[in-house]
């Protein structure tokens, strides 16, 4: 059983969702239910352990903030570009700094299927490792990352634009796709981020319809960086539907049918 206040949950909320064609709200606020307003970010904060919560805001942050302001316990963190999930991160230091939690829970505002079971399965793996990574497999590895072992260890996760490449013995081998959601002894995370803002990764980006290099930080530098020091990053591997990612009009309406389906 986890202490109470021992988990500072991170919800990353700042993206534009420009796949989401039709909606005009922050993603995370669209509603689960069609017969009332039922934001998906709800649902998160109540799957989400006990403790305090940081909430990553950006783009249309006033619909975020007016959806979760009635709930006590959580800071709001502008991130001042959308800079990748490194970024996120770099964005909410000082509160990080500030919160008397052992461990910190990273999510992302647009996975409301995932039951607190689970969050609290990859926080318990903080007991015998420094970070955890959820994962999941999947049929169908699309443009995942995908977690390289080393045993029961994390290694490094390497993204779809390396792995595309790789031999098909190779891609085969790796087993194990990364679902974005990660646990991080808070000592360990604020330690390592000083390496993570002097390390950015330049990728081409559009912008107003012209492609411009953006320098972006990318959070799973974190594995690499800890397995290089000795430190031991482990996984979980929870089902690919709970993990699902609400990124488009299609996989909101199956969110909705399966979210009604649990609700009996």
């Amino acid at each position: 059983m986890l202490k109470k206040g021992s988990v500072l949950t991170i919800i990353l909320a700042a993206g534009k969702g420009s796949r989401m064609k039709g909606f005009k709200k922050n993603k995370t606020c669209i509603s689960l239910l069609e017969s009332y307003e039922y934001p998906m970010i709800l649902e998160i904060l109540k799957n989400s352990p006990p403790g305090e919560k940081i909430i990553v805001v950006k783009h249309r942050k006033e619909d975020v903030i007016k959806a979760t302001t009635h709930i006590k316990n959580i800071t709001y963190c502008e991130q001042p570009e959308l800079n990748g999930t490194g970024g996120a991160i770099l964005a909410c230091v000082e509160a990080i700094e500030k919160s008397s939690a052992a461990s910190v829970l990273i999510t992302m505002g647009d996975v409301p299927l995932v039951i607190r079971k689970t969050y609290i399965a990859l926080l318990r793996g903080l007991d015998k490792n420094h970070m955890m990574v959820l994962g999941f497999k999947s049929f169908y590895k699309k443009q995942y990352g995908l977690l390289d072992l080393d045993g029961e260890r994390v290694k490094r996760i390497i993204e779809w634009s390396i792995w595309k490449d790789f031999s098909e013995e190779k891609q085969k081998s790796l087993k194990i796709c990364n679902s974005g959601i990660y646990a991080i002894h808070r000592k360990v995370l604020l330690k390592y981020i000083p390496e993570l803002s002097r390390k950015p990764h330049i990728v081409l980006k559009e912008r107003n319809g012209v492609l411009k290099e953006i320098k972006e930080f990318f959070l799973t530098d974190l594995v690499e960086y800890m397995y290089r020091d000795g430190l031991k990053v482990g996984y979980s591997v929870a089902n690919e539907t709970e993990l699902m990612g609400v990124d488009d009009p299609e996989a909101l309406f199956q969110a909705r049918k399966i979210f009604l389906s649990k609700r009996g």
